[in-house]
């Protein structure tokens, strides 16, 4: 995954369970973008700035290439990580993997709104400089017993 090296950056760790999957015991694709928001609801709360965007900054894109299964009970290491802030919108790398396997990479983009389905406004400058040089964040992991 290649983002800004000063750029922030997360990894969240989690266990596909039974809602996850199809009827085959895979993950569903599904899983793989409620992962991602798992991760940028992580990174924006170490930033700080969670409570003030949150409702306010709705995908605009998203892509994932889908390179290796996930099963019921793998545990997951998901990675988000800030490549790059525009005027109003943030661009996201992330990689979901299970030990070294990629399972999932890919980008999304979201946009900052005054308000929930609003216009875009510019991201505050505090914000966008958290976003680009606030480097990795405290890792967010399961205790596993």
């Amino acid at each position: 995954m290649t983002h800004p090296a000063a750029a922030a950056s997360i990894v969240v760790q989690r266990r596909i369970e039974w809602p996850d999957t199809d009827a085959s015991g895979n993950y569903h694709n599904t899983a793989a973008f409620r992962f991602i928001e798992v991760a940028e609801t992580a990174l924006l709360e170490r930033l700080g700035f969670l409570h003030d965007v949150y409702g306010r900054l709705p995908r605009a894109h998203i892509e994932a290439d889908f390179l290796h299964p996930l099963r019921f009970r793998d545990v997951v290491d998901i990675s988000l990580g800030v490549a790059g802030v525009g005027r109003s919108s943030a661009r996201y790398a992330f990689e979901m993997r299970v030990g070294n396997d990629v399972a999932v990479r890919g980008q999304a983009v979201t946009v900052l709104l005054d308000q929930p389905r609003g216009e875009p406004v510019p991201w505050p400058e505090e914000y966008r400089r958290r976003l680009l040089t606030s480097g990795p964040q405290t890792p967010e992991r399961l205790v596993i017993a």
